[in-house]
């Protein structure tokens, strides 16, 4: 079921969501040659408590989990697409390696969701344009989240920027509602057709989260029951904004007042 948040519920979010985007970017500072994914989680945890704030992540059991998510932080890897464990066996980090970052914060009992993408010193011409292009899709899928356009418009704008680029969208993946829980409806394909699927309503919050890859788009679970691989190896970017939607226009939740 969708839920509506009011204008007071709304506020709280963006408070929680300066703060969210407070962590993730001290977090991404500490990404650099032969620091462990395991360091980048306890950085996370150690700013999540000194706010005062609660991990969204931390004991989570989505729907067909077998066990909660062991860590605050995903941190995905190279070819890890998203829900990359970073605190079992840990990966040290190395030059051109390109990583995601996800994290969910709950703070006064609500809910943020954000990603972002960084690399790790200098990175080939191809990678930094899978990173540039992810980014560049999240703000299309942002500003085509009005009131009274439909999901299916938010996936177009993405798969558009995908398409000009020549990267690929990894399948089967998407955005969310979010706020009281980590995952609520509607469900926000990062593919669709202009004026298709579910209606946006003002006082919707959903996590829009665009996950493009240079190969082929296909997706592949290991064993870990949360990390998601390309099929073909290739490597992934990630970038995701928590937004509520207006009349006038989206409202992004999780970036600096």
């Amino acid at each position: 079921m969708i839920t509506i948040k009011s204008s007071e519920e709304i506020k709280i979010l963006q408070e929680g969501g300066a703060r969210h985007a407070f962590i993730l970017s001290q977090v991404a500072k500490e990404v650099f040659p032969g620091v462990s994914t395991d360091t980048l989680n306890e950085i996370a945890l150690k700013l999540i408590k000194d706010g005062g704030d609660e991990s969204a992540f931390l004991g989570y059991t989505p729907d067909g989990a077998r066990r909660p998510y062991p860590a605050v932080l995903c941190v995905s890897v190279n070819d890890d697409i998203v829900h990359g464990i970073p605190n079992e066996n840990p990966k040290i980090l190395k030059g051109g390696d390109v990583v995601a970052l996800d994290l969910g914060l709950k703070h006064k009992g609500l809910i943020t969701d954000s990603a972002i993408t960084v690399g790790v010193g200098k990175l080939s011409k191809k990678d930094e344009r899978l990173i540039a292009g992810t980014k560049e899709a999240l703000y299309a899928g942002i500003k085509a989240a009005r009131g009274g356009k439909r999901v299916g418009d938010i996936g177009y704008a993405i798969q558009k920027v995908a398409n000009k680029l020549k990267l690929n969208i990894a399948e089967d993946l998407a955005g969310h509602g979010v706020g009281y829980k980590v995952h609520e409806d509607p469900y926000v394909p990062n593919t669709g057709f202009k004026g298709k699927g579910e209606k946006l309503v003002p006082g919707m919050v959903i996590a829009i989260e665009p996950m493009l890859v240079l190969g082929s788009g296909g997706i592949l679970p290991v064993g870990d029951g949360y990390t998601f691989k390309t099929r073909d190896g290739e490597k992934s970017a990630h970038f995701e904004h928590t937004i509520a939607i207006t009349d006038e226009g989206p409202i992004i939740l999780t970036e600096g007042l």
